[in-house]
Formats: C-alpha cells, sequence, structure tokens
C-alpha cells in the first residue's frame, strides 16, 4: 500500500526506526507514554501492547497480515488503545512484559503481544498472531471480539488474573541467594560437554545460537584447569562457524542465529551485539592459541562493521534486517547462473568448489518449501585442500578466491539493502567498542584502537545529560530515554578496556565515574546486586533484576566484573564487596544453572584467582616501556588488570590511582611491578627477565 493515500498515525513523530514502519498502518497507534494511559481510563478500554525491532520477521510478517488491514486495524480501534513499542529503545519494559508471556505461556519471543487494563497490569499474552486461527492459534479477529466480551460481560474474571499477575510478578523480583565456588564453574564447564555438538560445534541442536560468552567462560576454564577439552570445543566452535552459512562469505560480519544444527541455514539478521561479543571471542581464541585463523576473522569482523554498520560521526548502528524486497535472505544468495554471469571461468569453478555452489540450492523457500536453486556459500574444506584438487599453489587459490568474492561484493551492493536500523544504543555501542580495544590490543592494531577512542568520546559526550544522567538511545539529532543498567556496566567495561589498551588516564576515569553513578541509582540496598532500571526511571509493574546472560551479557554480570575490576586496580575494597555481594544476590539460581550464567562466571573466576596485577612504571614511548606493555597486551591472561604510569607526565593517574605516587622507576629504568594474589614480586628492569617472567604466567 503506498503511504501518500493513508493518513499517518501518532508514530510519525517518533525518532525509532521500528515505529516509524508503523506510521502509516490503519491502526491508532500510541507511542507509550501517559497520553494513552489517559486515554484508556476516560474511555474505559484495554490497551493493546504490542512490542517489536525494526529487523523482527514475524513482526513484518504480523504488520502486513493485520496492522496494515483495515478490518483488523477497525476492530483494534474500537475496542482498544493501541501501543507500539520497540524494544530495542525500551528494553525496561520488553524484559517486565517478557517475563509476563513467559509464566502465562511457557514461551517468548517478538512481536510480543501484551493485551492489559488501563493502570498496566497485564491479564493476556501472546507473540505471533496470524489474522485468522490456525493450528489452534487464535486469529486476531476472534481474539479481539472474544477480549472485547470478556472486558465488558466479565470484567471481575480480567480484575483477578491481572491481580494475581502482579503478585507473582513481584515475588520473583528478589532473586535467591547463595555463595559460589570453584565448583560452580566445574559444574557449568559439565553441562557445556553434555551439550556440546561434537559433529558441528555449539550447544544446542537447531535453531543454533553463537553465544559468545560461553566460549569466554571455556577459554579461562581451560586456562585454569588444563582441561583440553574446553579448549576443543571452543575451537571447534569458532571455526564451524566462520565457515557456515551463518557468517557472511561474500560481506562478512555474523548472522544471528543457524535455524539448522549444522551453521547452514542462517536468520538473516545481523546485529551490532553479534559482532561485538564474537569479536571477543575470536580475540581471546587467537591470544590463546596464537593461530593466525582467529586473527583473520577479528579483523573480517571488523571490516564488516566499519564498512555496514558505522555512522559518520563514528558511532555504530544497531542491525541490518534479515529481509529486502520482502524476502528473506534474498541479498545473501546465489545461483549457479548469477555467479557465472559475474565470474571468469577459472574463477566461477574454484568457487563453486570451495563455497559448496550447488546448481540445485541448498535454500529451501519459505513458501513453496522446495529448493530454488539459491545458495548460501560455506565451506567443508581447508584452502589448501581447495588447491590440491585444482593441482595449483595455496596461494594462487587464495588470490582467485579473493579476487572472486571482491567481485561478487561489487555486484551485491548493487542490490536492494536490507533495512537498516540506525539508531545509536549506549550499551550495543559499549560492547562494540569493548571488542575493538581488546582487538587493538592483541593484534597490535592502531586503526582499531582509533576508532574504539573516537567511537568513546562521542558516545560519552552525546549519551550524558546535563542531568547527570547516562541516556540510551540516540537517532536522527535526538538522545532520549534514561539509561538502563546495560548502559552504565557497558560503558564502565568499555572504558576500563580501552584504558588497558591506551593507557589514558581519562578512560579509567569514566570507568570511575559511571561506577559510582551506577551504585547510587540502581544498587538494591535491602537484597544486593543492581536492579534493571534506575531510581530516575518510570515505575512498572515492579524494578526487574536480570543475571541470565541470554544473547548479550546481564548488565548484573558486567558490572561485577566491573567492579571487580576497578576495586583492582584502585585498591577500593568497598568496590570488590560490592561486586561479591552482586554474586551472592543471585548465587542461589546460578548454583542450579551454572551453564546460563556464563559472563557472571568470568567474574568468578578472578575472584577464585589467583590474580595478577601488573603495573609498568617509566617514560612513554621509551624503548622498553613500549616493549613491556606490547608484551602484556598479547597476553591471554584474563585474571589481570594492567596500570601504566608515565614518568614523563605523572600527574593524571596519580589523582585516580593515589598509591602509585608510590611506585617509581628503579635505577632510571622502566620497571616491571608484578603481584600474584596479595604476594608483590621485587620489581624487574631487565627485558630479557622480563619476557621470560612473561612467557611463564601463560
Amino acid at each position: 500500500m503506498s503511504h501518500h493515500k493513508r493518513k499517518a498515525n501518532r508514530l510519525i513523530h517518533e525518532k525509532s526506526p521500528y515505529l516509524l514502519q508503523h506510521a502509516y498502518n490503519p491502526v491508532d497507534w500510541y507511542p507509550w507514554g501517559e497520553e494513552a494511559f489517559r486515554r484508556a481510563r476516560e474511555e474505559d478500554k484495554p490497551i493493546f501492547l504490542s512490542i517489536g525491532y525494526s529487523t523482527c520477521h514475524w513482526c513484518h510478517v504480523m504488520e502486513r497480515e493485520s496492522f496494515e488491514d483495515e478490518e483488523v486495524a477497525q476492530l483494534m480501534n474500537e475496542v482498544f488503545i493501541n501501543i507500539k513499542v520497540d524494544r530495542e529503545e525500551r528494553p525496561d519494559i520488553d524484559k517486565t512484559y517478557m517475563t509476563v508471556a513467559q509464566m502465562i505461556t511457557g514461551q517468548g519471543g517478538w512481536p510480543l503481544t501484551i493485551i492489559m487494563t488501563p493502570d498496566k497490569v497485564p491479564f493476556f499474552a501472546a507473540t505471533y498472531i496470524p489474522k485468522h486461527g490456525q493450528y489452534g492459534r487464535p486469529g486476531m479477529i476472534s481474539l479481539i471480539k472474544g477480549i472485547a466480551d470478556l472486558w465488558h460481560e466479565k470484567r471481575d474474571q480480567i480484575t483477578a488474573t491481572a491481580h494475581e499477575i502482579q503478585q507473582v510478578l513481584q515475588s520473583r523480583a528478589t532473586g535467591e541467594k547463595g555463595d559460589l565456588s570453584e565448583e560452580t564453574a566445574r559444574k557449568a564447564y559439565q553441562d557445556l560437554a553434555l551439550a556440546f555438538d561434537k559433529e558441528h560445534g555449539g550447544f544446542s541442536r537447531a535453531p543454533k545460537f553463537p553465544t559468545p560468552h560461553n566460549l569466554l567462560f571455556l577459554l579461562r576454564y581451560w586456562r585454569r584447569t588444563g582441561e583440553k577439552y574446553a579448549l576443543q570445543m571452543v575451537e571447534k566452535t569458532l571455526q564451524e562457524m566462520r565457515n557456515g552459512g551463518i557468517f557472511d562469505q561474500v560481506g562478512y560480519g555474523f548472522h544471528r542465529y543457524s535455524t539448522d544444527e549444522k551453521w547452514l541455514v542462517p536468520h538473516f539478521e545481523k546485529m551490532l551485539y553479534d559482532q561485538a561479543m564474537l569479536m571477543m571471542a575470536y580475540v581471546e581464541a587467537y591470544q590463546a592459541t596464537g593461530s593466525q585463523f582467529y586473527g583473520v576473522v577479528v579483523r573480517e569482523i571488523a571490516r564488516y562493521v566499519i564498512d555496514n554498520l558505522q555512522s559518520e560521526e563514528g558511532l555504530f548502528y544497531s542491525a541490518e534486517d534479515a529481509d529486502s524486497e520482502g524476502v528473506e535472505g534474498k541479498y545473501y544468495l546465489w545461483t549457479t547462473k548469477q555467479l557465472k554471469n559475474i565470474l571468469s571461468e577459472n574463477e566461477y569453478e574454484l568457487f563453486v568448489a570451495y563455497f559448496n555452489i550447488a546448481k540445485e540450492g541448498n535454500f529451501m523457500n519459505e513458501v513453496t518449501r522446495k529448493y530454488s536453486g539459491e545458495n548460501i556459500p560455506h565451506i567443508t574444506q581447508t584452502i589448501n585442500e581447495l588447491a590440491e584438487q585444482f593441482h595449483m599453489l595455496s596461494d594462487d587459490a587464495v588470490d582467485i578466491i579473493t579476487h572472486a568474492r571482491e567481485k561478487l561484493l561489487k555486484i551485491r551492493i548493487e542490490r536492494v539493502h536490507p533495512h537498516l536500523d540506525d539508531k545509536v544504543l549506549t550499551d550495543w555501542n559499549a560492547i562494540m567498542i569493548a571488542a575493538f580495544a581488546k582487538a587493538a590490543r592483541a593484534l597490535h592494531d592502531d586503526q582499531f584502537a582509533a576508532i574504539a577512542e573516537r567511537a568513546i568520546t562521542r558516545l560519552y559526550d552525546l549519551m550524558l545529560g546535563d542531568d547527570g544522567i547516562l541516556y540510551h538511545r540516540y537517532r536522527d539529532g535526538d538522545v532520549d530515554i534514561k539509561g538502563f543498567l546495560d548502559d552504565y556496566s557497558f560503558l564502565a567495561f568499555a572504558a576500563i578496556e580501552l584504558y588497558e589498551t591506551t593507557f589514558n588516564p581519562e578512560y579509567l576515569n569514566i570507568a570511575v565515574s559511571l561506577s559510582h553513578e551506577m551504585l547510587n541509582h540502581f544498587w538494591d540496598d535491602a537484597e544486593g546486586g543492581f536492579y534493571y532500571s534506575g531510581d530516575f526511571a518510570e515505575e512498572l509493574l515492579t524494578r526487574q533484576k536480570e543475571y541470565y546472560d541470554g544473547a548479550i551479557p546481564s548488565g548484573n554480570s558486567v558490572a561485577a566484573m566491573v567492579l571487580f575490576r576497578l576495586a583492582r586496580m584502585l585498591g577500593d575494597t568497598e568496590l570488590e564487596a560490592k561486586a561479591r555481594e552482586i554474586m551472592r544476590s543471585a548465587g542461589g539460581v546460578i548454583e542450579r544453572v551454572p551453564a546460563g550464567f556464563t559472563m557472571m562466571l568470568l567474574t568468578l573466576d578472578m575472584m577464585i584467582g589467583p590474580f595478577y596485577e601488573m603495573i609498568v612504571v617509566g617514560p612513554g614511548h621509551a624503548k622498553n616501556t613500549d616493549a613491556m606493555l606490547k608484551a602484556i597486551g598479547q597476553l591471554y591472561l584474563p585474571r589481570k588488570i594492567v596500570l601504566f604510569k608515565n614518568t614523563s607526565s605523572p600527574g593524571p593517574i596519580e589523582n585516580i590511582v593515589t598509591y602509585l605516587k608510590d611506585y617509581v622507576p628503579v635505577e632510571e629504568s622502566t620497571s616491571f611491578y608484578l603481584c600474584i594474589g596479595y604476594e608483590c614480586k621485587r620489581p624487574i628492569t631487565d627485558l630479557d627477565e622480563f619476557m621470560r617472567m612473561i612467557a611463564d604466567l601463560q
């Protein structure tokens, strides 16, 4: 339907790309806000709350079927006050009502449909609802009529249900306390080992999500125990994912998840946070194994992000859609005919062999359930095996494949591009910055460091309001929505990573400042741990606490890591006590399913120790100073902090880390101070001795 024939609804004034997608629906949508609730009270109508995001496939389907349909829209407008929410803009609303959906229906997902009273208390929940009923799923038409009858004839039933839901929610808000130990980590390892898919990697059958923090945990477990299988699971998973269809073999970057167990057929969305978390996993695998393969993948992910998700001011957009021209994956698929037209004969032969391209295709059309000749490129052999098969040198095979890939990318850019969600979110930007900082350190890449520095400077500047509150969303010149725990904790995490990459004390200052604000506004004095929403936020049904590390690590997990690392950098035992309290506040839940909290277990690993505190004191950019800092940056030693006191300009760092005043270079030369688990070694100035010592630590 062409837009200009339709009148716009209220969403036309919003900034969210998702809400703007619905601005010409015949549904009389409201954005979340007082106006909608007032109207619902005045007109005595229930509220139809629809939550989704701009790159969600089934959200688009439900819009096409129902929200663009005059008949459904008219019914919705008669019976309800209709509210649209972008879950990425308002994760607080989404998390609250998603908990309700899981409670009522046993499952959750998007689009999320909630029907509630004018005072925001839900009594019905569902995910995607077709226009007409099918397979026991009610259709929109019958559902709306049914709810209207209930609302007018059996209001007391609705009130009772709503009351019950509210009570259960409030009782669930406090976690179960408990103490964690090395045993917790072992159980998480065993659970992951049991779930591991030996043939394809990953920790589930289909659908298969990357869940990079599982890999970060397993690397640390291997480092602690020497358990080889932990490392094998990581390597197998990282290699299979890079070679599978979940990785965009032509344009790089990872799709959101795989619909099958082989990582072959992805759900084609690309999310910023997946690029960031996966980049960290490949960085650490590179540090742990020294294998170039992982370093190359880090650069490929970075290439994708820089080319596709970086804004002109150096910030990062949120996501790219799965669909283009209304068809999932269309942008990414190739037929043999298309390839023949683009590539030379030689390139075509090698490309088809290397990327498993078949005439009949390997991608099944959703509608016809048939293979339609379209292919998702994926790799099942090494480039050396390919070269052997074609009787050529490996280097020549690499050149031909690279050239062919670049040709295809040039052509693909001319296709109709999937929708880009160009809003900037503080938390997602922060993990991307942290990933670039880690990559810069491990790969000695100044460009990555510069990208991270430019982004954090702009982000912090932009998102920190005049009221001292960090904000969550920026788009089209507009900063809005007061920050959530993830915005604070992730940005503090990014600042610490960037400090350890650049040793600019300003980043340490940012981390300290954010941590104090986080403790002021989000800490639960009664039970310990952080609430998801600050004390300045709108009140929803409950103040929720998130511990579970799902697609993205939880704010509490990242906060625990931030507070522990800062505590050790600053010598501040109170911050460390808070980090331990976060652990304890959810310990009971974590004990039961530790593999659901692998990001939290990274901090547990640091707490169990031994923990390494490294201080380098010397003139900036002197040969020995650079050599020492560079060597430390390459280490796979996750249980450490590093501080640098630059004797050429010592002031700023001493204002933050006061005990550094007492650290001086021994005999005028760059000196390395090391403490392991509360025990400090004598300072070292000799570079060879330092290198031997560092090698022993690894």
